[in-house]
């Protein structure tokens, strides 16, 4: 190529050098735009976020219907809290007064901002304390206006100023007497949530950004690019906030707390994943370009096709999410698409025009330079991943077959994974007021008080609903109406009866009482609907395995689609689909061990297998994409099997260290004290880990190299046709084809396990191809 047209070992004329400097100072300018934009808003999410089961769930569920009755029969929904009062001793006449001054006292305690109160966020102010049965405890009911939830005092939202107001108060007049106060229900978990959440974008992105920066540093020993890498994470999650915020504020998406987290910890990995194949890419053209343009030119190509078919792979792979029936598995979708965009654009726009701007200093003081030190160097020099591609040519079926018996085994014990469903009490890792304050409840009062389950059922049922509910096991009492002595509120011919469990109402066993219900209730009339927390909350599991169902066909069949097109191949993309749902069977596996026998959770939520399987496999195929589209740059110039090993050599180093970056921010995750987030930490981590060191390591380019030619069928592998390239690649075909023929295992001698054809030849091969 000559000099003229930036080519090989030439430079760009000035004019053109000036001109690119030009476009890429624009578009480092424009990033700076949409990060000045963008960036308020990533810490201003949380705003647009809701975290409450009943909105997630779909119009065609028992306790959505339910909930929609009892909107109708009151003029406004509250969400409890419930203050609990203890003294094991045994409360006395003084304790029942103290108590007393208390209630008295919540609807006139002030919160932070002037003028405004509790009881202006109350349907009601509490009248008085309910003694338990055996005297030892109180309990409070605080009715909160559920509309008025999402208000703002001083920064705060009202849900949780007043909580801390009931707190606080308790603590300064009831604390100095001896009783212990917490407070707990509806009211009480979400305000704890929101202190668990609270700072999640800031406390997130400060651990990711500092384990990648860490990480950076120590596989580029340069302190100038970990920080340009950085900086194109964030610039993507600004632009992905610049669309999320909007569609989030304007209801178009649903936006949770946990799917907000789970973006920012996307975005950053899977910008660090792109980066780090361009960056590597281009650093590899540094070494036969004089010109820093004309390499960053032929590592954009290069690198464009296995970077754009990654993003593709995991944007519709998170957009087959919109097929669940949750309302936050659905929003996770969009959301993570977006952020996934971002990341793509960001970092084939800013990274390139950066590196130009900069040049080769960006990687000082380990600076390259023009040595014709090319990346598909021989195999066997190239350090432990010319080893292990050795290996692989060595003995490529006793590698698979091996690999795929651990992995199968690893697997077996994935039905040992308890995804049932927690208690809403387990969900927090660390021990907190409502989580306290429902154990005392249990001890003294049937636990599902306050948590009422809700029937909706035809006025002249009623009576038969409530003599169900009282010779069913689990059911502590029952009622006709929302408010006890007053007759019920009459809607289209229904009302509403209330029911106490004695189980908690977030318990596995709360759970199972209302499945029995509705089954014994199905014979009073197929009319008869059962709603409440408990039923909320058995809905969600119910919604949760049917998107297991619908949802993983859905994705596979997607990613195999962008494979064939991506490789233009049906046994290649069969051949990564296979391997990495196997990877996550293996995971889960593991996953299951890990949590039952060495962390001691309790269970997991039931959307975990499915979250882990859209970021295990979606994300975990990026490797072996990564890994494919050299192997077939280098096969068109070498021949398959050394085509193989040569792809497995030169690019093991940058995708280990890719898969270690997305581990370690996905990996950030266990800070918050969440169990949903710390189990989805773990399996996305160990996940990736297993995929970039054994599945796209081993088993992948062990079986690609048992089957040869046939990974590319039907339409087959078109080879370079010109002469320097044939003379690439025939010492190493044809030391391959006779390795091949040497055993019936299909293991190669020296030339057929990765020592391709001498470094010059191979070098004017790929310049040929170019």
């Amino acid at each position: 190529m000559s000099d003229a047209s930036g080519g090989r070992h030439g430079s760009t004329r000035p004019k053109g050098r000036a001109a690119v400097r030009w476009v890429a100072a624009l578009a480092v300018l424009a990033w700076l735009a949409i990060g000045g934009v963008g960036g308020p808003l990533v810490g201003r999410l949380s705003e647009v976020a809701t975290n409450d089961n009943a909105n997630f769930l779909p119009p065609s569920a028992e306790s959505t219907s339910v909930s929609k009755l009892v909107g109708r029969t009151t003029d406004t929904q509250t969400l409890p809290y419930l203050v609990v009062v203890e003294r094991p001793s045994g409360l006395t006449p003084a304790d029942l007064a103290a108590v007393q001054r208390y209630v008295d006292g919540i609807p006139g305690l002030e919160l932070a901002e002037p003028g405004r109160t509790v009881g202006q966020f109350l349907q009601a102010p509490p009248t008085a304390a309910i003694p338990s049965p055996d005297r030892q405890a109180a309990l409070v009911p605080v009715p909160f206006v559920a509309d008025k939830a999402e208000d703002t005092i001083d920064g705060d939202t009202a849900l949780y100023a007043v909580a801390q107001a009931l707190r606080e108060s308790a603590a300064s007049t009831l604390g100095s007497t001896g009783l212990t106060v917490h407070v707990t229900g509806a009211g009480g978990f979400f305000a704890d949530f929101i202190i668990a959440f609270s700072g999640i974008d800031g406390i997130l992105l400060l651990v990711a950004l500092g384990v990648v920066f860490l990480i950076l540093l120590i596989v580029y020993r340069s302190p100038i690019l970990p920080f340009a890498v950085l900086i194109t994470a964030m610039f993507g999650l600004s632009l992905a906030a610049l669309v999320v915020f909007p569609l989030a504020e304007n209801g178009s998406i649903s936006l949770s707390g946990q799917s907000q987290g789970i973006l920012s910890i996307l975005v950053v990995g899977a910008a660090t994943d792109y980066a780090l194949l361009l960056v590597a890419r281009f650093k590899e053209e540094l070494h036969d370009e004089e010109s820093t343009w004309a390499a960053m030119k032929i590592a954009w190509r290069a690198s464009l096709e296995p970077i754009a078919a990654s993003a593709a792979t995991v944007v519709l792979g998170l957009l087959c999410l919109r097929l669940s029936d949750l309302g936050s598995t659905k929003g996770l979708g969009p959301v993570g698409a977006l952020g996934i965009v971002g990341a793509f654009v960001a970092s084939l726009t800013f990274l390139p025009a950066v590196l130009l701007l900069i040049g080769r200093r960006i990687f000082w003081p380990q600076v390259p330079h023009v040595d014709h030190v090319h990346g598909a160097d021989a195999v066997g020099t190239r350090g432990i991943w010319g080893r292990v591609a050795g290996l692989v040519g060595l003995h490529p079926r006793r590698v698979w077959v091996v690999t795929f018996l651990a992995l199968a085994t690893c697997a077996a014990f994935l039905p040992t994974l308890n995804a049932r469903g927690i208690a809403q009490s387990d969900l927090f890792l660390t021990r907190v007021d409502s989580v306290t304050g429902q154990e005392v409840l249990a001890r003294h009062f049937p636990a599902g008080s306050g948590s009422p389950v809700q029937i909706a059922v035809p006025e002249a049922e009623a009576d038969a609903v409530v003599a169900v509910l009282e010779s069913t096991d689990g059911v502590s009492s029952a009622q006709v109406g929302l408010v006890p002595g007053q007759p019920p509120k009459v809607v289209d011919g229904q009302v509403i009866v209330q029911a106490t469990l004695d189980a908690a109402a977030d318990s596995v066993e709360a759970e199972d009482t209302i499945e029995t219900l509705r089954s014994s209730l199905d014979r009073v009339g197929t009319d008869v609907l059962v709603g409440g927390t408990t039923a909320t909350n058995l809905d969600v599991r119910l919604a949760s395995e049917r998107d297991l169902k619908v949802i993983i066909p859905t994705i596979l069949a997607v990613i195999f689609v962008v494979l064939m097109l991506l490789l233009r191949s049906i046994v290649a993309p069969l051949v990564l689909v296979a391997a990495n749902v196997l990877s996550f069977a293996a995971t889960m596996g593991v996953s299951a061990i890990a949590f039952n026998h060495v962390f001691g959770f309790p269970g997991s939520d039931p959307s975990t297998p499915l979250y882990g399987f859209v970021f295990l496999v979606a994300l975990g195929i990026d490797y072996s994409i990564f890994l494919m589209t050299r192997v077939r740059e280098e096969s068109r110039a070498r021949g398959t099997r050394p085509g193989i090993l040569v792809g497995l050599a030169v690019t093991g180093g940058v995708i280990t260290s890719a898969g270690i970056v997305l581990a370690s921010t996905f990996s950030a995750l266990a800070v918050l004290p969440i169990l949903f987030l710390v189990q989805i930490a773990f399996i996305v981590a160990f996940g990736v880990l297993l995929d970039t060191l054994v599945v796209r390591s081993l088993l992948v380019p062990a079986v690609s190299y048992d089957l040869g030619d046939r990974i590319w069928w039907p339409i087959g592998l078109r080879r370079a046709s010109s002469g320097a390239s044939s003379g690439a690649s025939s010492g190493a075909s044809s030391g391959a084809s006779s390795g091949a023929s040497g055993t019936d295992e299909g293991d190669g001698d020296a030339d057929g396990e990765g020592s391709p054809a001498p470094r010059t030849s191979a070098a004017s091969g790929r310049s040929a191809e170019r």
